[in-house]
Parts: structure tokens; C-alpha cells; sequence
């Protein structure tokens, strides 16, 4: 795919951060996108403004929790544009307390958001994004190639995400389909103000920096050019490429190093 001129890019999580800048960013280049998310007044307006700046969109209210909901997403695409060219699952929640405190509806809520939202949209999508030879990517994290401390159940809910969508692109080899994960470092976006704390309630404010991560619109560029070369594994700065290389020969000392990294944060639960 040397351009996304005409393609049809659906994408969640689409009501801000990395899936806006996603939006208004491939709409520009001349992709047809399609937008799922919760909030319903915020896609109605995202849609506006990209119309008005003469691009071409749609959007759909989802909770990718609930499949069906899901399928009507995929129908909008399909119904609007034709078929699929790109899904994007990008919609995902986070967490922040230690396992030996955090309530389990936690875990079961974030693999519901992060598997299961991706398994749910990619089984719809699917039949059409083989038709076009197309792309499906999953927005998964540094914390889907390590474990991070103090984030269990994010860390195992992108690990699933990676093992299907791997999976997924080995059943689908003779097909020309396209199958890329795409780990960003830290991104400055509402994911860490929502993250959830060991009662379920959201944290409200992020213990890191935000002027030293990566903006949302770098990561939507950055997974737009993983997206042209059809790249299996798309790694973001020197956080997930130091990552994948030194878990290769040096897991142990990956380890530790992780553990001082988010022993530092502030208010850090690993005390």
C-alpha cells in the first residue's frame, strides 16, 4: 500500500489521542475513514471538522466490549465505503496498582477492552480486509514485548492481543493479509489520565512527564509508514527497540531494569 488515497481506514478508539491524530491525519492523506468510540458527540464533531476540511469520514458510537456493537462499526464501513482497506484497533484502557492489591473485575475489564475489543472487531472486519489485501494493525505497547511492574493486567491483556493478531497472520499467510502490531513508548494522551487504580476507579493524572513522550500524532505517522511497508512489528524510539534486543540475551537484568525504571515514578506502588 504505497498510499491511503481512497483507502478505507476504520479505526477505535478514534475519540481522541493516538486514534484522533490517526483520523485527522490519514483523512488528509485521502483515506476514507471510519470512526468507533464511546463518545458519540465527540465522533459527530471529529467527523465534522475533517468534512469540513475536505476529507471523507463516518463514525459509529462502540464499546468494543460488546461485539455486536462491533459489527454495526464494520457495517457502517462497508455500508458508507464499500469494503475495508485498514482496521485499526487502537481503543485500550490501562492500570496502575500491584497485583497483591488490585481488585480482579480490573483484570477482567482491561482484557475485555484490550483482547477482547480487538478479537471482536477484527472477527467482523476480517472477511473484507482479506478481500482488499489489506492491513489490520493492533495498538499494543512496550508492555506486550516485557512485563511492566504495577500494570499486570495491561501487560497481559496486549501479550494476548499480540498472540492473536500473530496468530492471525500465520493462518492468513496464503491470503495476502497484512498483520501488524505497533508498540509505542509512552504517548502524551488521556490513556494515563483513565488508567485504572486497584479499586477500578481512574487515576486522574499521570505520574510521568509529558513533554518527554511521543505525541500522538508522531505515533500515527509512524504506524502509517509501518502500514505502507507492511512491517510485521512496528517499534517506537529506544524504549521498545532496547526492549526487544535486550530480552533477547539479557532477560534477567531486563528485569531489573524495569522494576528501577517504575520504582521512580511518583507515588509509584513498587515501595
Amino acid at each position: 500500500m504505497k498510499t491511503f488515497k481512497d483507502k478505507t481506514i476504520v479505526i477505535t478508539g478514534a475519540s481522541s489521542g493516538i486514534g484522533e491524530a490517526m483520523a485527522r491525519i490519514y483523512a488528509a492523506q485521502g483515506a476514507r475513514v471510519v470512526l468507533g468510540a464511546r463518545n458519540a458527540q465527540r465522533l459527530e464533531e471529529l467527523v465534522a471538522e475533517i468534512r469540513t476540511a475536505g476529507g471523507q469520514a463516518a463514525w459509529c458510537a462502540v464499546d468494543v466490549t460488546d461485539a455486536e456493537q462491533c459489527k454495526a462499526l464494520i457495517d457502517t464501513a462497508v455500508a458508507t465505503f464499500g469494503g475495508i482497506d485498514v482496521l485499526i484497533c487502537n481503543a485500550g484502557i490501562s492500570m496502575r496498582a500491584l497485583f497483591d492489591d488490585v481488585d480482579l473485575a480490573v483484570l477482567r475489564q482491561l482484557m475485555d477492552v484490550n483482547f477482547w475489543g480487538t478479537v471482536n472487531c477484527c472477527k467482523y472486519a476480517l472477511p473484507y480486509v482479506q478481500a482488499s489485501h489489506g492491513s489490520i494493525v493492533g495498538i499494543s505497547s512496550v508492555a506486550g514485548l516485557h512485563g511492566l511492574p504495577g500494570r499486570t493486567g495491561y501487560s497481559a491483556s496486549k501479550y494476548a492481543m499480540t498472540g492473536f493478531l500473530e496468530t492471525l497472520r500465520i493462518e492468513n499467510l496464503k491470503k495476502g493479509l497484512h498483520v501488524m502490531v505497533a508498540c509505542p513508548g509512552f504517548t502524551a494522551s488521556n490513556v494515563r489520565f483513565a488508567a485504572l487504580t486497584a479499586d477500578g476507579s481512574q487515576q486522574g493524572e499521570t505520574p510521568r512527564n509529558e513533554a518527554k513522550m511521543m505525541t500522538p500524532e508522531e505515533v500515527a505517522r509512524i504506524v502509517a509508514r509501518g502500514i505502507r511497508r507492511r512491517k510485521r512489528l512496528c517499534l517506537m524510539e529506544i524504549e521498545g527497540r532496547a526492549t526487544h534486543f535486550v530480552k533477547k540475551f539479557a532477560p534477567a537484568f531486563l528485569d531489573r531494569m524495569f522494576y528501577w525504571v517504575m520504582s521512580r515514578e511518583p507515588d509509584s506502588p513498587l515501595r
